[in-house]
């Protein structure tokens, strides 16, 4: 009987960071950068009322489509929505990629540009950072005749640092005008440094960038799977004839269309996250487990001059019940990401560092 062949593709799954641990039963989960206070109340009264989910919901998610562009005063034929932003990113490499082209990442960034961009097979460059910080002379060092597209987190995740907005304008500036600059605005609400800007500030008017956005973070709807692009009508309308049926569900998008009109929620979890991050960041460096500077909803923790290693620390952590994420997927040693979570995490978190020293 013969085999049915199918194309082997060298890349590694994505490894999420750990949600359970077998042994506890309440367990505290710091690990994937989920929101510190949940969703909008206004999304639960909605979700409760939703019914009719016996038909398919509107597949060009129309309804999310004109509140996105209603909100961010941008236009409503250049937005696109999907099944979480890994979606539109998976897209994108299809769009635009083919075998043997060139992608750009940095060393250290969200693993899922790295997989569909290889998926497709197209060569993954990584461009060195400089202290864990994105650098601008290292991805353009990396630039050839065949590179396609320059995908960047700003924030960063899992580093925590960013460019800042003279940095970023910089980067595009100096690419090729053909090469397509992928920026992922995942944790742009938490961002409150002065000589910061968003993606979509910045390049709202450019047909070379595409902007990345996500309801998975700071609007708390994770697990239902939310995100949304902007970039020129012409890469939308493409993007369109390629994205699957009913991609985003109805439940996800009415609550996607609930969190952005709750704006005293968001100034809330903005406030929470700020206030906590100072605090978490004052206590590790105690026992100098040093950090990043506050950026988005978590900290990136080195443990480099301290006296027990990150090993060591998310062993101690487990066994009291609380998770967060190693980062050697990554390739980084000695260092780990901790969500902020809510003020009763965050203090027991705090509690359990003391006991483990």
């Amino acid at each position: 009987m013969q085999k049915v062949i199918f194309r082997k593709i060298g890349v590694n799954s994505y490894k999420p960071g750990k949600s359970i641990l077998f042994n506890k039963k309440k367990v505290i989960k710091l690990s994937a950068n989920e929101s510190a206070l949940g969703f909008s109340p206004r999304v639960k009264k909605k979700i409760s009322k939703i019914n009719m989910l016996s038909r398919y919901p509107d597949s060009k998610s129309k309804r999310l489509r004109k509140e996105i562009s209603k909100k961010f005063k941008c236009n409503f034929d250049q937005v696109i929505c999907g099944s979480g932003s890994d979606e539109i990113i998976q897209m994108i490499c299809q769009l635009f990629l083919k075998k043997n082209d060139e992608v750009i990442v940095p060393k250290y960034s969200f693993l899922m540009y790295r997989i569909y961009s290889a998926i497709i097979g197209a060569k993954v460059v990584y461009a060195n950072e400089n202290n864990f910080k994105i650098s601008v002379s290292e991805i353009l060092k990396k630039v050839t005749r065949k590179t396609k597209i320059v995908f960047i987190a700003n924030p960063n995740n899992p580093t925590a640092t960013y460019l800042s907005a003279i940095e970023l304008r910089s980067l595009r500036k100096r690419l090729r005008s053909n090469i397509l600059l992928v920026v992922d605005d995942a944790y742009e609400e938490y961002m409150l440094n002065k000589d910061y800007k968003s993606g979509l500030n910045l390049f709202k008017k450019n047909n070379n960038v595409f902007i990345l956005r996500t309801f998975s973070k700071i609007y708390g709807l994770a697990s239902l799977r939310v995100g949304w692009g902007y970039a020129s009508k012409e890469i939308i309308n493409a993007l369109m004839k390629i994205k699957p049926p009913f991609n985003v569900t109805k439940i996800g998008e009415l609550a996607a269309v609930e969190s952005l009109k709750d704006k005293n929620f968001i100034n809330k979890s903005i406030k929470h996250n700020k206030k906590w991050a100072q605090i978490l960041k004052t206590n590790f460096e105690k026992f100098k487990i040093n950090t990043n500077r506050i950026t988005a909803n978590f900290l990136f923790l080195s443990f480099d001059k301290c006296k027990i290693s990150a090993k060591f620390f998310k062993k101690k952590l487990e066994e009291k019940g609380i998770i967060v994420r190693s980062l050697e997927v990554y390739g980084i040693k000695n260092k780990l990401r901790v969500t902020i979570g809510n003020s009763k995490e965050n203090k027991f978190l705090i509690k359990t560092t003391k006991s483990i020293f």
